[in-house]
């Protein structure tokens, strides 16, 4: 072999190599079984921090080793880990995960953009985080977290808040069975409604993306190689969300940071675009909206400028 060759040879075995981005086309389901998230656990991918968990009264649990709710523990999914309406043509949310190739590794705190291409959502886009994965799902499958959704095979919701509405399989079947849920829950049962138009499991194509900050500001976490993976590009043409009790602050043990006004001027001068996070619980960066946008505060977490 010439030197040349051996260099190249050389170069070859240091170099990383490069995160190959899943995709695909998947098929939906729907679950909210209160249950502490099985990302949640540690030593499940190379991520900055297991996704959060929370208590019964939804408040983040620091240990990642406590016990999930659904085997007599107390750590339950966190209330703001639900989905929310960036437009009418966009949307965030959470989901267990099972896609074909892939493990927990691969799988736990990624992101991914699901173009529904059936029911009422079709040509909808919905950018999810896998918080979750499933033995019990089948390949390129995406459970979409959705209170009201039914809880499945496990139950974390009856230990946590006595049990939820709705069938086990499927939950609830209208809208206005979403007021009788804990006020936590309402935004993001509400929203199944509202933005996805009770679509029963829709399919799609799907795109493994870097993940929006907006998503791990609610979870916590961030893979490794999150870099590796293309930038979002959200659909144009998007009308603001209906105002909606999809919008409203959702209810928590700990008071939501003050809602800032419009155009405040915060320290650095620093400003947030529209659909941006501006402020929540622990959030440190800017709290200004720009333009005619205003921060909303969404739940004790998570403020959004609307």
């Amino acid at each position: 072999m010439h030197s040349s060759q051996l260099l190249r040879a050389s170069l070859v075995a240091v170099l990383p190599l490069a995160a190959q981005a899943a995709s695909g086309s998947g098929k939906s389901t729907r679950f909210w079984d209160c249950c502490k998230p099985s990302c949640s656990w540690p030593g499940k991918a190379a991520v900055n921090q297991p996704v959060f968990a929370c208590q019964a009264n939804n408040n983040r649990i620091s240990d990642p080793g406590v016990a999930s709710g659904c085997d007599g523990g107390s750590a339950y999914n966190c209330a703001d880990q639900t989905p929310w309406a960036i437009n009418d043509k966009l949307a965030y949310g959470f989901a267990a995960t099972n896609l074909r190739g892939g493990s927990e590794g691969s799988w736990c705190c990624a992101c991914y953009a699901l173009t529904f291409t059936s029911g009422p959502v079709a040509g909808k886009t919905m950018v999810v985080q896998s918080t979750s994965t499933g033995g019990d799902l089948g390949d390129n499958h995406f459970d979409l977290a959705i209170p009201g959704g039914g809880v499945g095979l496990f139950d974390g919701c009856t230990p946590q808040f006595g049990g939820l509405p709705g069938q086990r399989y499927g939950g609830i079947s209208s809208r206005n069975e979403c007021s009788s849920f804990p006020s936590a829950l309402q935004p993001g049962c509400s929203w199944r409604f509202d933005w996805f138009l009770n679509a029963d499991n829709p399919t799609f194509t799907f795109q493994q993306v870097q993940c929006p900050s907006e998503l791990t500001a609610k979870s916590g976490c961030k893979r490794s190689d999150d870099a590796s993976f293309p930038v979002f590009t959200a659909p144009s043409g998007g009308n603001p969300a209906p105002a909606s009790t999809s919008q409203k602050p959702a209810s928590t043990s700990q008071k939501p940071a003050p809602t800032p006004s419009s155009n405040p001027v915060t320290p650095g001068g620093c400003s947030v675009q529209q659909w941006g996070q501006c402020g929540g619980q622990n959030w440190t960066g800017c709290t200004a909206c720009a333009g005619s946008s205003t921060c909303k505060v969404i739940n004790a977490y998570y403020s959004q400028c609307i």
